[in-house]
């Protein structure tokens, strides 16, 4: 999450703006969100994330880290599913592919 702190200006001079949603705690939460500059929500579940659209692991019974690129509708123009620390949605990509969507309008 760091990398869309790091960001922030491009992100914002494309009208990109930034949310997240973790299982964690609000305590938790609070302790993450003090470092960046959007929201992040808190205590998300198993069915508020398969209603975004995200990804469980019912072998390990947990919410697995799920990106979305939404258009300007909320059309999900691509998405990302890790069962781990890598395979994340980068900012400096999202910036990329926000430029190419643009272009090619």
């Amino acid at each position: 999450m760091a990398g869309f702190n790091d960001l922030r200006a491009e992100l914002e001079a494309l009208d990109i703006g930034i949310f997240a949603a973790s299982v964690d705690s609000l305590d938790k939460a609070k302790e993450v969100a003090s470092g960046v500059y959007f929201p992040i929500g808190y205590g998300l579940t198993r069915d508020q994330s398969e209603m975004v659209g995200g990804w469980h692991m019912s072998q390990r019974d947990a919410v697995q880290p799920s990106e979305f690129l939404l258009d300007a509708s909320g059309k999900v123009v691509a998405s990302s599913y890790s069962a781990g620390p890598i395979g994340r949605i980068d900012a400096a990509d999202v910036i990329k592919l926000v430029k190419l969507y643009d272009s090619r309008r």
